[in-house]
């Protein structure tokens, strides 16, 4: 089992939902970056459960603990180590799925790989680990904010609500100006109307997080298996409920002929080498080449819904099964730290290696 990520900035995460806690070591972080809990506080409640009522009312804290790697705030060069305590468990609300295989959850595959599971909130398999993910994002993102590399995400579609127009066109200060994370207000209202009644129906909403990467300069990336946009998708489909990553004009550019999808060059009056359009989502090659990088990810609706469904326990019986618990109607609103923190890790490691590439 594949517990860590990243080459030279490298994560390695530990701990179920309802164990200790969970965390995250970081190795190769360079000395010298300054790093305080409240930066990675800050980053953790944005992911952190309870925090509207679009989201699951399970209530932790997610306070951070560093154990090592830093002294007087600042990187030592080793590794660092995070931790985050759970705090508000209820275990006994998944007494009724020791035995069951719940529809479209990890319980059937896990128990098929290593002959048992944690079943209390799906143990390993929770989305709750991603909070260590988050903690390491937020060390990525003050490395890359040394270089004026700033990554951000917001929701751009729950369901058939969809924000009209690119992110060009948007104000990205208005991210966390509501409780969906998206910058369009008058999109958001309808998607979080859209939430609200879907909750009220005890079901659950998928849609898509719009990832936008400015000032990354050109060159980042590691042709042939370690291209920049794999590597991103890589990182994304790694995230809990994700069914599919797009970067650039993605699935959409099928529909051009190459004389309208191809990005031209031209030198712009600073003297740096820009393209006239932007189908490649700054990435060419496998490598970025300066301009925006851009890409979206695509959620599936939760799938621990609170209406009865069918299915069988581990004895091959067939059974009915509603969910228990507090579970999110909507993954989109808390998945946008986790898009970003994903993002970061990944910019972080490709531009150390790049470092390494020539003199």
């Amino acid at each position: 089992m594949s517990n860590s990520f990243g080459k030279l900035f490298r994560i390695t995460t530990f701990g179920e939902s309802h164990g200790v806690g969970i965390g995250v070591i970081i190795d190769g972080c360079p000395a010298g970056l300054a790093v305080t809990t409240d930066t990675i506080q800050t980053a953790l409640d944005r992911r952190r459960p309870g925090q509207s009522d679009l989201t699951t009312p399970r209530s932790e804290a997610d306070k951070v603990e560093i154990l090592s790697g830093l002294f007087e705030g600042k990187t030592t060069g080793t590794p660092i180590s995070l931790l985050i305590r759970n705090q508000d468990q209820a275990s006994h609300d998944y007494a009724h799925v020791e035995h069951a295989y719940r529809p479209s959850h990890a319980d059937y595959t896990y128990d098929m790989k290593y002959g048992r599971r944690d079943y209390r909130g799906g143990g390993r398999s929770s989305a709750r680990e991603t909070a260590a993910r988050v903690a390491a994002g937020a060390v990525a993102a003050q490395l890359l904010a040394h270089y004026g590399i700033v990554a951000q995400s917001y929701v751009s579609q729950v369901g058939g609500v969809a924000v009209p127009v690119g992110y060009e066109q948007l104000d990205l200060t208005l991210i966390e100006s509501n409780a969906v994370r998206c910058p369009d207000p008058a999109t958001a209202e309808r998607m979080m109307s859209l939430i609200r009644q879907t909750r009220d129906r005890q079901d659950t909403v998928g849609g898509l997080v719009t990832g936008v990467v400015r000032g990354v300069p050109a060159g980042l990336g590691e042709p042939v298996f370690d291209k920049l946009h794999a590597e991103l998708g890589k990182a994304m489909l790694s995230i809990n409920a994700v069914k599919g990553f797009e970067y650039g004009s993605g699935f959409e550019g099928t529909l051009l002929f190459g004389s309208e999808h191809n990005d031209a060059f031209y030198t712009d009056e600073a003297g740096a080498v820009r393209t006239r359009t932007n189908h490649s989502g700054g990435i060419q090659g496998g490598i970025s080449n300066g301009q925006d990088i851009y890409f979206r990810v695509a959620f599936k609706p939760v799938a621990t819904i609170l209406q009865p469904q069918t299915t069988i326990n581990d004895q091959g019986e067939e059974i009915t099964l509603a969910g228990k618990g507090r579970h999110d109607p909507c993954v989109l609103p808390r998945a946008v730290p986790i898009v970003d923190a994903m993002t970061n890790l990944v910019l972080a490691d490709m531009l150390l290696r790049s470092r390494a590439n020539k003199v």
